[in-house]
């Protein structure tokens, strides 16, 4: 994606927490005619070492998890909160709209979990991220019918080989902070969100946290 240095985040801490608060993401293959072909899903997040991977399924008829196979290096993306930014922000009236928003691009590999107890294992990491009580309810239903619903996905592993975190919060105009803090601090979820952001990057003079 287009990175200028004010908005590159170095920091990988910051990347993860943007992913683990917004894990639906976008898998992004190369379909057979050529064209980019998009999957929204849930992924779930882990850290082994140095080595980021990301595990998922998506449904048998979707032919995505065929793309991965043939063609294994893929595209993830991780949209954060964004909002507009009015020119109001700024001292003066010689300025323009834009937008900012938090993004993360990882570059994958792409391998096929076939094995049925390991797809079973990431449907509870992915029950374990989002409603953990369910868990109990799964491991009740009948053996034949979790075996229908594991027969019905294609699980997959993406190890990351690069990733790339884009803060874009107006870094580069000080000016603006003040005010830009004071409307999304007073705003909707999204932008409640970016003021805190602008709080964790210490655009506002804090710590980061």
């Amino acid at each position: 994606m287009y990175l200028p240095p004010q908005f590159n985040a170095k920091d990988r801490s910051q990347a993860l927490r943007l992913m683990r608060e917004h894990p639906f993401a976008s898998l992004i293959s190369v379909d057979e005619g050529g064209l980019p072909f998009v999957s929204h899903i849930p992924l779930h997040i882990e850290e082994r070492g140095e080595q980021l991977v990301l595990l998922g399924h998506c449904a048998k008829p979707n032919p995505h998890w065929r793309y991965l196979s043939a063609r294994p290096q893929a595209l993830v993306t991780f949209m954060g909160p964004q909002a507009y930014l009015s020119p109001q922000v700024y001292p003066d009236l010689v300025r323009v709209p834009t937008w900012n928003y938090l993004a993360v691009h990882c570059t994958v590999q792409a391998s096929l979990i076939e094995d049925a107890q390991a797809k079973d294992q990431l449907l509870k990491k992915l029950i374990g991220d989002h409603e953990p009580i369910y868990a109990t309810q799964w491991r009740s239903l009948e053996p034949d019918f979790q075996q229908k619903m594991l027969s019905g996905i294609v699980a997959f592993k993406l190890l990351v080989t690069d990733v790339q975190c884009k803060l874009k919060l107006n870094q580069h105009r000080p000016e603006s902070h003040a005010k830009l803090h004071e409307m999304y601090a007073a705003g909707n979820e999204d932008e409640r969100a970016l003021a805190d952001w602008m709080n964790i990057l210490g655009l506002m003079g804090s710590s980061p946290r």
